[in-house]
């Protein structure tokens, strides 16, 4: 079966412990979110790869995207921002990050077409990501709840209606990388 289009969310940085770009996981975690993006896009022929530009898994996905790319031309990043200016509260490292991204997106929208004023927004770009594509990959972990509880519950809907599977990026996952990274440098 084909997925032409994946969404990928995940845990923020402050739910994963992650408080800069030199936490001593965080190479790690990278790896392991490009390892699985790979590991559909070559089993799924996965074109577009969609986040909202938010911090965190949904960036450094994005992030590997952008890697992938090299390897795989056909493949598109999409950033869709639920509102404009979703940046200004970023801290400075993640405004550059996401900068780059929106730079480097294929696609790139706002889906609401005006700056923050209420919560529906983030509802509303969570159930518009879900209904745009056709597949979600997810870091999450259900014994530690957090933001992409959100998302799931959208994505968990059109599960039960449809054909729209959803691939997990769970902790131990991790851990194995971790161990294989391990192995290989001793």
């Amino acid at each position: 079966m084909l997925y032409n289009v994946l969404a990928v969310t995940g845990y923020k940085p402050h739910e994963l412990g992650i408080f800069n770009e030199k936490h001593e996981q965080l190479s790690y975690l990278k790896k392991a979110i490009l390892k699985k993006i790979r590991h559909l896009k070559e089993e799924f022929d996965i074109k577009w790869v969609i986040t909202s530009g938010q911090p965190g898994v949904e960036l450094w996905a994005a992030e590997a995207t952008t890697i992938l790319k090299e390897s795989y031309p056909d493949l598109q990043l999409s950033t869709l921002a639920p509102f404009h200016n979703q940046e200004e509260r970023f801290s400075e490292p993640i405004k550059k990050l996401y900068s780059t991204i929106w730079e480097q997106s294929d696609y790139k929208d706002y889906i609401t077409k005006r700056p923050y004023d209420n919560p529906a927004q983030l509802r509303l770009k969570n159930q518009f990501i879900i209904d745009k594509s056709d597949a979600l990959l997810v870091l999450y972990d259900e014994e530690t709840e957090g933001t992409p509880k959100f998302y799931l519950s959208y994505a968990l809907k059109k599960h039960e209606t449809e054909s729209y599977p959803i691939f997990y990026l769970t902790p131990d996952d991790i851990e194995e990388l971790v161990r294989d990274e391990l192995d290989n440098e001793s």
